[in-house]
């Protein structure tokens, strides 16, 4: 498998297949597949992340129901960026996600 197509895949079920990627022999020495599953990683743990503070927060505030189309926005941009994220690796190209990005570049070792 091509370096875009893994790279792409490493974001196909969040830190799950993160992981995957980052565990496989062929992929250890790929710079690029490797960045692209720990930004996976990092995204897809900073997604539920702020669904499980936002549940507990709006949940007892007693909102949720009155914020449901917020939410739902949220989620749908978040969806959105996940397969502009996988549109990226597949393209070639090693798109940093602010802040995550940085952090997935410095644990790959550039």
């Amino acid at each position: 498998m091509t370096s875009n197509v893994a790279g792409a895949l490493a974001y196909i079920l969040g830190f799950i297949t993160g992981i995957i990627f980052l565990l496989l022999e062929q992929y250890k020495n790929d710079r690029f597949v490797r960045f692209h599953a720990m930004q996976s990683i990092f995204y897809s743990v900073a997604c539920i992340a702020f669904s499980i503070a936002w549940r507990i927060v709006f949940g007892i505030l007693s909102l949720e129901l009155l914020l449901f189309p917020l939410r739902a926005l949220i989620s749908l941009a978040m969806f959105g960026y996940w397969l502009y994220l996988m549109y990226q690796a597949y393209s070639n190209r090693e798109y940093r996600i602010p802040f995550l990005g940085d952090l997935a570049a410095k644990q790959v070792g550039t």
